[in-house]
This record gives structure tokens, C-alpha cells and sequence, in this order.
């Protein structure tokens, strides 16, 4: 099977030649590497564009207006039977390509999700890291859903739904896995197809993250239950809290419950070189984190669904996207 790599960025001129340094290095090699360019205003499309004139199989090609039509724009140039996916920002590891494509080069499915590792650099990322990403013992493979940033498909797939939604700015790849299993592909996952990445590295930056994909839940109709389940969580916890007493001490306990798992990262990834003092203060950073991002998404979630009521074309295509595929 030829096996093309693909990814879209915009201004990423800070970190793209480490990412296609790692897709150059990997044990297996892509047949070609096709990069979209998202109309980057620095100097991201020029560093890309270098390592095919040094005659590294790296493809430049430009379009596309959002994530979704930029990958689907590197995907319409490729010519491999494989997609392998991911984002710019990252770096592989150097048997990801590898793992990602095993199932798929042995017959045994044609979709297959990786997985990701954070490489935090300072307390703040550290928490975040062990709030919001779990370790891979952690997710059932059974229904894990590949994430844009770290995929392997058959471009025969890809055709059948016709590529990512265009018309979502935010959890395209969810949707565009939701369209895969319509089409009654068949799924893997390949914990060990690692992509490192850097996670959010203040709380401004979080904020922004949970509230641009609550966002995007509501202009694509995804997890309502799940949404609704917070804001019932959070108003009860408010109840109790004004209540005040011994109610403030099922508070705590829920707070507890809630922090648990990421309180036990903190425990598992004390020894990635963190002293004591800042595996403490990260413990003490997880409820903030936690709150944080939670408000973000309870911010957001109402905000889509404003922005789907006020621009009609975005209904009627997420409508018409909806009516095809769920």
C-alpha cells in the first residue's frame, strides 16, 4: 500500500520543520509527506517548500479556510491508499507511523486512531496535562475515536464521505468519525502511535481551548446530555454551597471524586522529572483547572448555539451534514 502523511497548518514557522523532521526520521517511511499551507502570513509555507527543494519527498501544496478544508485539501493531493494524519505543533514519534498503519497494511481495519503524550514544560502545563489528558491504560479502545492530530485512514473512506465538514471550525474530526462508522468502516486503535505535543500553558490559553470546543459542540449538536450534566453538577454545587455547614463537606467530597483521576496522574507521572514541591503544587492546580475549564465549556456551549441561530448557511449545512451521516 502507498502510504502518504499528510497535515495543514497556519503559521506555525516556530515548530513546522520539527514536525516534518520527525516525519522524515520515522523507522517506517511515507511514500510522500503532503503539507497544506492555510494562507500563513509568516514564513511557514517558505520552511516547508525548502525541504522539497533538498529534495525531501515533502509536498507544499495552499488552500483551504479552516482546519477541516485544509486537510481535506492535502488529502485531495495525496495519492497514497493510507492517509496517516496529523497536526502541526507536533512531533511523532518515531514508530507512528509505523503502529498507526500495522492494522491497516494487515487487513484489519480501515480506520485507526492513535494516541498522544504531553511534554509540559512548566507547573501550569503540568496540570493542565494531567487534568485534561489521560494515559492510555486509562480509554477503552473499544470505542476511542481518533483525534485529527493522530489517524490513519483508507483514502477509499475518505471519499465515501466526501472528506471533513467544512462547514465545522471545531470537532470536525469527531463528526468526520461519526461519518466513518455510517459507512461501516472498521476501527482500531494503536495506543503504542504516540504524537508529542506541548499542553495550554496558562489558564488564559485553556480557557480559550474548552470554550472554542463547547462552541463547536453546539454548532455541531454533540453530547447535549453531557453538557446539560455539568450545568445541573455545577448548579447543585452552588445550591450546597450557599446552603453552607455540613453541606459545604459533601462539596468537598464531590470536588474530591471529581479531581480523583487526575490527582492519580499527578501520583503515576511524579517521576518524569518533577520534584516533590512541584508535583504538590500541580496536585493543588488540578481543581483550577478542573473549574476553569469547565466554566469555559458552560460559556461556550450557549455561545454556538447563538452563532448557529444567527447564520442560517451554517444550519442548513450542519442540518444537511446531520441528515447524511447520523
Amino acid at each position: 500500500m502507498r502510504i502518504s502523511l499528510v497535515c495543514t497548518a497556519k503559521n506555525e514557522e516556530d515548530n513546522i520543520a520539527q514536525l516534518i523532521d520527525s516525519m522524515l526520521g520515522q523507522s517506517l517511511r511515507p511514500d510522500e509527506i503532503v503539507i497544506n499551507d492555510n494562507n500563513s502570513t509568516d514564513g511557514t509555507a517558505a520552511i516547508v517548500q525548502h525541504y522539497h527543494d533538498m529534495g525531501y519527498p515533502v509536498r507544499l501544496v495552499v488552500g483551504g479556510h479552516n482546519i477541516p478544508s485544509g486537510r481535506n485539501n492535502a488529502v485531495y493531493h495525496s495519492t497514497g491508499d493510507v492517509i496517516a494524519c496529523t497536526d502541526a505543533g507536533l512531533v511523532l514519534d518515531r514508530h507512528w507511523l509505523a503502529h498507526i498503519t500495522e492494522a491497516i497494511r494487515e487487513e484489519r481495519a480501515d480506520v485507526v486512531a492513535g494516541f498522544f503524550h504531553p511534554l509540559p514544560r512548566s507547573v501550569m502545563e503540568h496540570a493542565i496535562a494531567c487534568t485534561n489528558y489521560p494515559d492510555v491504560h486509562e480509554v477503552d479502545a473499544a470505542t476511542f475515536l481518533p483525534f485529527g492530530q493522530s489517524v490513519a485512514f483508507r483514502k477509499s473512506v475518505w471519499d465515501a464521505v466526501e472528506g471533513y465538514p467544512e462547514w465545522a471550525s471545531h470537532c470536525e474530526d469527531l463528526l468526520y468519525d461519526q461519518a466513518m462508522q455510517k459507512t461501516g468502516a472498521r476501527f482500531a486503535f494503536a495506543g503504542n502511535a504516540l504524537v508529542h505535543f506541548r499542553p495550554r500553558s496558562s489558564l488564559r490559553q485553556l480557557f480559550r481551548q474548552y470554550y472554542l470546543y463547547a462552541r463547536g459542540d453546539a454548532v455541531a449538536g454533540l453530547w447535549p446530555r453531557r453538557h446539560a450534566l455539568r450545568y445541573g453538577v455545577y448548579g447543585a454545587g452552588a445550591c450546597l454551597a450557599l446552603i453552607g455547614g455540613w453541606a459545604w463537606l459533601l462539596v468537598a467530597v464531590g470536588v474530591m471524586g471529581y479531581c480523583r483521576a487526575p490527582w492519580l496522574r499527578v501520583i503515576r507521572r511524579h517521576h518524569e522529572g518533577h520534584r516533590f514541591a512541584q508535583s504538590l503544587l500541580t496536585a493543588v492546580l488540578v481543581p483550577v483547572v478542573r473549574i476553569v475549564g469547565d466554566i469555559a465549556k458552560m460559556i461556550g456551549y450557549p455561545a454556538g448555539f447563538i452563532r448557529v441561530w444567527r447564520t442560517p448557511t451554517l444550519r442548513s449545512e450542519r442540518d444537511n451534514w446531520r441528515a447524511r451521516f447520523l
